[in-house]
């Protein structure tokens, strides 16, 4: 998109997965999110019936979504982009990359960030202060980089990132009495 000069879609730069997952999820980062820029959406629903919505019907919300909620399948989105200067593009796009490599143990395997930002709170600092940094539960282990993701050290096992998901939680919930949510999705459990 930067290449031919359209803007909007720069906050989404190095974020893992398809449109349609970004979708579903709401993506977003530095300030903006897929609502931002969403048209309307066609799905399948489960009863096998092809639908559009609109970008109010999406019922965007921080990391979810109608399709979240409802398991409806995504099959295509229309995206409002607004053309602009391409150095200016890419170097916000470079700045946002800069600063997740930064950040973020963008070296190793993972599914992005883990756990869901909370108000007023820094849920990758509780985790770090209730000394799970580096914590490691078979092949998955917390980020010493971030400790908001978790990733896989060269042999994790789902079930290993999904105990250590757990373990997580609890650990932060004893400490701290509060709950944290997964912000990945898991399916199928």
């Amino acid at each position: 998109m930067g290449k031919k000069g359209f803007s909007g879609l720069e906050f989404a730069a190095g974020i893992p997965g398809t449109i349609g997952g970004a979708v579903r999820m709401n993506a977003g980062a530095y300030s903006s999110e897929m609502k931002d820029i969403v048209i309307n959406t066609t799905y399948i629903d489960l009863d096998g019936n092809i639908k559009t919505i609109n970008n109010a019907e999406h019922e965007f919300e921080y990391r979810k979504s109608i399709f979240a909620k409802n398991k409806y399948i995504i099959l295509n989105t229309e995206i409002q982009l607004t053309k602009g200067n391409l150095i200016e593009i890419e170097q916000k796009m470079h700045e946002n990359m800069k600063s997740r490599k930064e950040k973020q143990p963008l070296d190793m395997p993972s599914a992005g960030s883990t756990f869901k930002r909370k108000e007023g709170i820094i849920v990758a600092k509780l985790i770090d202060e209730a000394g799970l940094k580096g914590f490691t539960i078979g092949g998955a282990s917390v980020s010493k980089k971030h400790a908001g993701f978790v990733v896989n050290t060269g042999n994790a096992t789902a079930k290993d990132v999904l105990e250590l998901i757990k373990y997580v939680q609890k650990v932060v919930y004893e400490k701290f009495n509060i709950n944290i949510e997964p912000e990945i999705e898991i399916i199928g459990m």
